[in-house]
């Protein structure tokens, strides 16, 4: 296609108020359902989903798809850039996301047999930061590094689920590890006593053990 055309293509689909306000609410990073994104936009969900196929389909935004949920996210850093432009020829900010979530569930918790919330999520990025889990495959810095806590990633492999991929944070709208590698670390966070559950809820309580063990080994940010 011709490059004018595309730009006019893409610059109609920013110029509609429904699916600016749409991608706007995305530029924090997070993940939204089509539900919350209708009442961003102020529109019907019916209307909200043909705004959201045109964002998909000029590669505005992507779908991830998670159980029975379907969540939409900006498609790169590349239009937050525009978006950000965008902003400033506006000359006003955008009001920032708050999440409803509990803070103690938001914080730490668990999802099923793994950890979630503003703890998983940062364990999922310091991870990556760190080079172990180049496309949720362990190198074999990630393989000495998690063996010095007791795991054993070829016996993590061998068993009868996915090793190790990126799940959407209900809280965060931001992955966080999923699969056989975060269940045995979070089996490891609770032996070593760097974290400690609820019993009567799914909230995880990081120690000040856990805190300093955290940062240190996996570039965790805790609170």
């Amino acid at each position: 296609m011709d490059v004018d055309l595309a730009v006019a293509d893409i610059a109609a689909a920013f110029g509609e108020p429904a699916r600016s306000r749409i991608l706007f609410s995305l530029m924090d990073g997070r993940a939204r359902t089509s539900t919350e994104l209708a009442i961003v936009a102020n529109v019907q969900p019916s209307t909200a989903s043909v705004h959201l196929n045109r964002l998909t389909a000029q590669h505005l935004i992507q779908v991830h798809v998670q159980g029975k949920h379907r969540y939409y996210s900006l498609k790169g850093p590349k239009v937050a850039r525009a978006l950000e432009g965008l902003s400033v020829l506006a000359g006003r900010p955008r009001a920032k996301f708050v999440p409803k979530t509990p803070s103690r569930l938001r914080a730490a918790r668990t999802c099923y047999d793994h950890l979630a919330g503003t703890l998983g999520v940062s364990l999922h990025d310091g991870f990556l930061k760190l080079g172990w889990l180049p496309d949720y495959e362990v190198t074999a810095n990630g393989a000495k590094a998690f063996g010095a806590i007791g795991i054993d990633i070829e016996a993590t492999r061998a068993f009868r689920r996915r090793f190790a991929y990126s799940c959407l944070d209900w809280s965060e709208r931001r992955p966080h590890l999923g699969g056989a590698l975060a269940a045995a670390f979070l089996t490891v966070a609770l032996k070593r006593k760097w974290v400690i559950q609820d019993l009567d809820s799914r909230a995880i309580e990081v120690t000040s053990l856990g805190k300093r063990e955290l940062s240190a080994r996996f570039a965790c940010e805790t609170t």
